[in-house]
């Protein structure tokens, strides 16, 4: 099993998730995950930087950790030869660390292109021809492409690395499994959910299993679920309805019943490790090996000290 720290991109500035990153790397994490976004969730974001120049500046800046986005959408706001090149670039620059998230995008992100925002067939479509094309320019040489809705013309990404890329597809039912099974290497979600592994396994598929879990460390358990209800409340919606939402106006609308009391249901709120390893036992007992933690409380520094003295000793201890 491997422990990551989720760089929450909409809350904090590049120069800042750089530092994390750096951070977490001292702090005895494994990789980090960072968010690849246009617009934050809520209001009270303040910041959604351009995910791929911090993972260069992040690459450069540290010598042993991973980097993973989580997630990418590679087919409306992106063109998928755009992020096969990027992500390749990426691959190098960080000596093989990195691994490529990617999943059928939200409304909030894609549709500021003025290409309006496909159906749920639509996108899976768009998805799988988006990773075809992926696959196909990481095979070297010049390729052209034709789908339903994507395509290259005598297209060639010139530096490819060594190793390339792991793919891990975001995943919610048994459609995005059968694909992830198809054409990518693992699998990322963010549900302790262990039927879509099964869904996953059960179509061919065999890798990593990439999840977030939502802790918030403060000394004080109020003031952690205060602070992951500013930063996260978004994330208790359903997904059909946070994929269809066009800007954070909508989603604080959309949130306004959601209390820091609701909060605590799911997140590990304050300074006990106890609630924290419980939280995180969830998805290791559901299968998954690659836990991303959330940093949801108002202390990044402080969650790091807490990680490094107290969680990370007791982690051994989760099953996976």
């Amino acid at each position: 099993m491997q422990i990551g720290f989720k760089l929450f991109a909409e809350n904090y500035s590049p120069t800042e998730l750089v530092r994390q990153a750096v951070e977490a790397e001292r702090a005895g994490f494994d990789f980090v995950e960072i968010s690849d976004h246009f617009h934050p969730w809520l209001p009270e974001h303040e910041h959604s930087p351009f995910a791929w120049s911090v993972l260069a500046a992040i690459a450069a800046s540290t010598e042993r950790i991973g980097l993973a986005t989580g997630v990418t959408c590679p087919t409306i706001r992106y063109h998928p030869a755009i992020i096969a090149q990027a992500a390749a670039t990426t691959q190098i620059l960080s000596d093989g660390r990195f691994t490529l998230g990617v999943g059928s995008g939200e409304r909030l992100n894609e549709h500021v292109v003025g290409q309006g925002w496909p159906e749920v067939r639509d996108r899976h479509q768009l998805l799988r021809e988006a990773m075809e094309i992926i696959r196909l320019l990481w095979q070297g040489g010049y390729h052209s492409y034709r789908g339903e809705f994507l395509t290259i013309e005598d297209a060639r990404v010139f530096d490819l690395p060594d190793t390339l890329p792991d793919i891990v597809v975001a995943i919610g039912g048994p459609q995005a499994a059968r694909l992830a099974a198809d054409l990518g290497d693992g699998i990322f979600t963010t549900d302790p959910d262990a039927s879509l592994i099964e869904a996953f396994e059960q179509a061919g598929g065999s890798g990593p299993r990439y999840t977030e879990v939502p802790l918030a460390w403060a000394t004080d358990e109020q003031a952690a679920a205060e602070s992951a209800h500013r930063m996260f409340r978004f994330g208790l919606g359903s997904w059909r309805v946070n994929s269809e939402l066009p800007n954070p106006a909508h989603f604080d609308a959309a949130t306004q019943f959601i209390t820091p009391d609701s909060m605590r249901e799911v997140f590990a709120c304050g300074p006990d490790v106890e609630r924290h390893l419980e939280v995180a036992r969830q998805f290791s007992d559901a299968g998954f090996d690659r836990l991303a933690l959330i940093s949801a409380g108002p202390d990044v520094d402080g969650f790091m000290r807490f990680f490094t003295d107290e969680l990370r000793p007791r982690l051994s201890e989760l099953s996976g």
